[in-house]
């Protein structure tokens, strides 16, 4: 595997020190001169000097080769560009994205990021799931965002409690994929039944999920 990481954080040391133990052939980009002689010296990887949004570094880098590209600079614009330019430009496979305006998550895939992530939005999901402040709580988009994955808690007065899995009248394209009782998981089917205080993990399509969600849990 040959993994191409750009940027200069914490992240980015931590990333190298634990692809190079699973013999992955890593090299990094960075635009900062000390940046790089730490990297150099505290990791086996490959280092370049320079900007990962410049075709030349990222040549440089190995891109042609390269099976992953994963941008983690503090520019969202920066790490877009490097992906994009990874993608089509050297038809690097698999591109990440680390998303620092969570408003900006679905943007990055719909121009083709193969993973884009917002640590704000996980830490938030996170906080969320921990204080119950919601009953619905997005997990994470697949496919390019053309599914989501919720966890969508159902209570007393959840309209779907009570009702059986095939009178729910959910879209055709929904899903319910797991049900998580007392600490218990099971894949349910048509005759299950919905019960107060259970988890659902729900994949939906984005046209349909506010109407399904509707459905589930009000």
């Amino acid at each position: 595997m040959r993994v191409i990481l750009i940027g200069g954080s914490n992240t980015v040391y931590f990333l190298a020190r634990q692809f190079t133990r699973r013999h992955y052939h890593v090299t990094i980009i960075n635009r900062d001169a000390g940046d790089c002689r730490d990297l150099a010296t505290q990791t086996s990887a490959t280092i370049v000097h320079g900007d990962g949004t410049d075709m030349s570094r990222l040549e440089e880098a190995g891109a042609r080769m390269a099976d992953i590209v994963l941008a983690l600079t503090s520019s969202d614009p920066d790490n877009l560009i490097a992906c994009q330019i990874a993608a089509r430009k050297f038809g690097v496979p698999r591109t990440i994205a680390k998303v620092n305006d969570p408003d900006n998550e679905a943007v990055f895939q719909r121009l083709g990021v193969s993973v884009a992530f917002s640590s704000t939005r996980v830490i938030g999901s996170i906080i969320d799931q921990e204080t119950d402040f919601e009953e619905v709580h997005e997990l994470m988009p697949i496919a390019h965002g053309k599914l989501h994955v919720s966890d969508v808690h159902l209570n007393h007065e959840s309209p779907s409690v009570g009702k059986y899995v095939r009178d729910l009248n959910l879209n055709e394209g929904t899903l319910i994929a797991a049900i998580i009782r007392n600490d218990v998981v099971t894949v349910p089917n048509g005759a299950t039944r919905l019960q107060s205080g259970d988890h659902l993990v729900v994949i939906t399509q984005p046209q349909t999920e506010t109407h399904d969600l509707k459905i589930l849990c009000g």
